[in-house]
């Protein structure tokens, strides 16, 4: 029976075709758990790149849409926010799967309590570079310039880009690559929350802070390249849930 009382966030999955154990287990979690659940929330790199609406039909797409698209037929809402690899996530992918795309950052009520929804990128302030890159391929005319490529195309830039991403990261230190301070801090006076939950960094955890003289808390979500996992939201608080390894 669906609970009311239960939301799912999870991040980070990087679905491809090569990584079979993630995809069945992502599906294995929109059929059973997330069944259970009033929300399902993604935040950020469902797929691990994404070249456009237009190949929605592929095979792997075809079953996450399909099992998406059961999930929300059975009552749970799905919300949904870009990440750095799938930024190109559109409404043609939304309305296939029943889901709801949301800005970055939001702050919404998650089981009584309002909190601050984040792929998690924008808190890494120090990567100056990456910052200049997001900058450029979150601007429409970027957009409109890859999109109007031929699919083959942009599966051939999205590879090369996920690879020189992989290569950037090795020579760049691991402070750098993660969140700072003065931005969450910054974050949370924007939204005058209390609560943030995030994921991007690969570094999952449950990290306490006093801004303002308030106690605030910052949950980072688990990678899937790894076993994964997801968290468990109720009115009583949050359950981290990690998959065996």
């Amino acid at each position: 029976m669906l609970s009311l009382n239960a939301s799912l966030l999870l991040s980070d999955v990087h679905l491809s075709e090569e990584r079979t154990a993630q995809v069945e287990r992502f599906l294995d979690l929109l059929a059973g758990p997330a069944r259970d659940c009033a929300e399902l929330y993604v935040l950020g790199d469902l797929f691990e790149y994404w070249v456009g609406d237009d190949d929605a039909d592929a095979p792997l797409p075809a079953r996450v849409i399909a099992g998406l698209r059961a999930l929300t037929a059975g009552g749970t809402r799905v919300r949904l926010l870009h990440g750095n690899r799938d930024f190109l996530l559109g409404p043609g992918f939304a309305r296939l799967a029943g889901l709801e795309l949301l800005d970055d950052p939001v702050c919404l009520d998650v089981q009584g309590v309002p909190t601050i929804l984040m792929h998690g990128d924008l808190l890494c302030t120090d990567d100056v570079g990456y910052q200049t890159l997001r900058a450029q391929v979150r601007s429409p005319a970027w957009q409109a310039t890859m999109l109007a490529q031929p699919l083959a195309v942009r599966h051939r830039i999205a590879r090369g880009a996920t690879a020189e991403s992989g290569r950037a990261k090795a020579q760049k230190s691991e402070e750098i690559m993660d969140v700072t301070d003065a931005a969450v801090d910054a974050v949370f006076r924007r939204f005058g929350a209390r609560r943030l939950i995030h994921g991007h960094t690969h570094r999952p955890g449950h990290h306490l802070y006093r801004v303002d003289g308030s106690d605030c808390e910052r949950w980072v979500l688990p990678d899937w390249y790894g076993p994964g996992g997801y968290l468990r939201v109720t009115p009583a608080g949050i359950e981290d849930i990690r998959f065996p390894g």
